[in-house]
């Protein structure tokens, strides 16, 4: 009786359309990811892109007032909804939700044109699934973005090879590099293997107007992200900026390689198995391309030494497919499938999800408000208690300067451990050298009447010893603790 359940509630994969398989990825991410659009944050860095994203909204270009490390394609993203919604957690999460589903829309798509429709299914689940849930992915991160671009560009190399087809592909690379610059390796691998494939087949005039469409449309997209700073005369800030500073950033906070070597082992280990198993055919032109798209991401990884769990979003879509091929052809699994633990299983997957709807519903109750977290708790009560929020400063929990309508003290300070990176300093010109400079100037000459910082946490980096142990003296001599409101102590500046 149970498995006639099941079948009933399984989609008839050959039947689905492009309407059906939206809704049911449309149902599914929202689902899952809905209670999180309450929540103050999830990552601290969706909390810098608004920020930064906000500042551009009120006339300031990226850079230029508040500054963090990444593309300025990521922060117009932001800026964009803010524009139109206003100060919306609300839409931003649902917007996110959006990039989601489309670079999932475009695993099944890869997932057609390679295999069947039901692992093709499975796989966009899958896909919206590990960009979701399990560590700080139900927030809007760049990586989401990217990937709801370079998906539909990926899809597009693979099924088409005429120069405008190409041409909006690179469009579409274009936009996802100026959200994330690591994704230059899988882009300049592609594009690389557009010029082999057609040479190969000795169709050179083919080949070269490719290689130049696919090349032109991404050029388009970086001088289009230049130009506001050209007409301002800004173009070394560009540059140092988007070019220079994440290179900067990666040499200085590499993993050793023995961090980066389960990650490294596992997926060439994949890799190795379904090649010796004949999983799938690698003389395949599409899975040649999926595969260089996968091993670009990957590399940049490794160039990069370190890897974070929201950095995988930009493995999961491209992937997905190939793992779910690989499984299907396991006996084990196809005896698997068959039972009702693995409907069960499925139903606990989101489990972070069923949790949050408890603690939003329990929010509503206790606070009269679904949105919750320090972030909004937090600068609620400086309201209400009239705090001074001069020079204002938020260690933890700083999209509470979006909240209360504040910006940062320094644009070091627009993301709170942006402080200690000295090596970023140069970017923009910050006349501190060193990040104990920073910290000085912020607390002995700004000296803000406010500080937020993180209940029974380390203000800094555990490895950032020496501005740790400074902050908390100069807090324990120079301020009192006002209140604590949920995981958060507000400070107040002894007058």
């Amino acid at each position: 009786m149970i498995n006639k359940a099941i079948k009933r509630l399984r989609p008839d994969y050959d039947n689905l359309n492009i309407t059906a398989i939206i809704f049911w990825l449309a149902i599914t991410a929202l689902f899952i990811r809905f209670p999180f659009f309450f929540r103050d944050y999830v990552d601290r860095d969706e909390s810098t892109f608004i920020l930064v994203a906000q500042s551009w909204v009120n006339g300031h270009l990226p850079y230029t007032q508040l500054w963090d490390v990444k593309p300025p394609l990521t922060f117009l993203f932001f800026a964009s909804i803010i524009q139109i919604f206003g100060k919306s957690l609300f839409a931003i999460r649902f917007f996110g939700t959006i990039l989601v589903v489309i670079s999932s829309f475009f695993t099944y798509k890869i997932g057609v044109h390679i295999t069947t429709k039901k692992i093709a299914f499975w796989s966009a689940i899958g896909s919206i699934v590990l960009q979701s849930l399990f560590g700080s992915l139900q927030g809007v991160m760049s990586e989401h973005i990217t990937m709801a671009f370079f998906m539909p560009a990926l899809y597009l190399l693979l099924k088409y090879k005429t120069n405008h087809q190409v041409f909006i592909a690179g469009i579409l690379m274009g936009i996802s590099v100026m959200v994330k610059l690591n994704m230059a390796y899988a882009i300049l691998f592609m594009g690389i293997y557009l010029l082999y494939d057609s040479f190969r087949k000795k169709e050179y005039s083919h080949g070269l107007l490719n290689a130049i469409a696919y090349g032109t449309g991404i050029i388009i997209i970086i001088l289009l992200t230049i130009l506001p700073y050209y007409l301002n005369d800004l173009v070394q800030l560009w540059y140092k900026s988007v070019i220079k500073a994440p290179l900067e950033y990666t040499s200085a906070r590499r993993y050793s390689i023995l961090e980066l070597a389960p990650f490294i082992i596992l997926i060439s280990g994949f890799f190795i198995w379904i090649w010796k198993k004949k999983h799938i055919d690698f003389k395949d032109r599409s899975i040649q391309l999926l595969l260089l798209a996968i091993i670009g991401i990957v590399l940049s990884f490794v160039r990069g030494g370190r890897i974070n769990g929201h950095y995988l979003i930009q493995i999961y879509p491209a992937l997905m497919p190939l793992v779910l091929i690989a499984i299907s052809r396991l006996p084990l699994f196809k005896r698997f499938i068959r039972k009702p633990i693995y409907f069960l299983i499925i139903l606990l997957i989101p489990i972070e999800s069923y949790m949050e709807y408890v603690n939003v519903i329990t929010n509503k109750i206790e606070r009269g408000t679904y949105f919750n977290g320090e972030g909004i708790s937090v600068p609620k009560y400086i309201k209400e208690n009239q705090l001074k929020t001069d020079n204002i400063l938020f260690l933890g929990y700083h999209i509470g300067y979006w909240v209360l309508g504040e910006d940062p003290p320094t644009k070091s300070a627009t993301h709170p451990s942006n402080i200690c990176k000295a090596e970023m300093f140069a970017a923009y010109d910050n006349p501190r050298k060193t990040g104990m400079e920073e910290i000085q100037y912020i607390m002995e000459t700004l000296r803000p009447k406010t500080v937020v910082v993180r209940k029974n946490r380390r203000v800094f980096d555990k490895k950032q010893v020496e501005e740790n142990e400074y902050i908390d003296a100069y807090f324990l001599e120079h301020y009192r603790l006002h209140a604590t409101v949920e995981k958060a102590e507000i400070l107040q500046l002894l007058e």
